[in-house]
């Protein structure tokens, strides 16, 4: 089986790397770069637990091929911190304790980033929507859209909009 060389930028930094033409650009980033921060859930493309940002675009790199990447960008979870400095969503997940296992949580966190980044003020219906390509098993969403709100507004240096009053907490009341 031959190998192809690709030379890409992962997280702002050049690399290089051999991989199989079948290779996802997943396994090229966990096996070959050693950045194991984004997780395999499916394999299939339908949980995000892989979710990173090629060319400033969200994908699945698990549907995506290694030698795909030859010449672009590529930004994963290892690239969102600023050295020991969390990124405010990462600071957020953890006040809310928005995660459990941490298999959906980078590719959270990076579909999170990426809505941010388009749009810096969302509602939570917005978040909802932008986030129902990521599967989470144990936390249920509640948290997690609350860090990811609370960090929007961090990031625009605003308070938090009240949260909507949920199903559970109307029927309590």
């Amino acid at each position: 089986m031959s190998k192809r060389h690709v030379t890409t930028s992962v997280n702002g930094d050049s690399v290089e790397f051999l991989c199989s033409t079948e290779q996802t650009l997943l396994d090229v980033l966990r096996d070959e770069l050693f950045l194991t921060g984004s997780k395999e859930g499916c394999g299939s493309g339908d949980c995000g637990a892989c979710s990173v940002m090629l060319d400033g675009r969200l994908v699945c790199a698990c549907l995506v091929l290694g030698v795909e990447a030859n010449g672009r960008e590529v930004e994963t979870i290892e690239g969102m911190s600023d050295g020991e400095k969390l990124h405010p969503l990462q600071q957020k997940f953890l006040e809310h304790a928005a995660l459990q296992c941490g298999i959906c949580t980078p590719g959270i966190l990076v579909a999170a980033k990426a809505l941010l980044e388009k749009n810096p003020d969302p509602t939570e219906t917005e978040v909802r929507y932008w986030l129902a390509g990521n599967l989470c098993r144990c936390t249920g969403y509640d948290k997690i859209v609350r860090a990811v709100l609370d960090a929007a507004a961090a990031m625009r240096g605003a308070s938090a909009k009240p949260a909507a009053a949920s199903s559970v907490q109307m029927q309590s009341a």
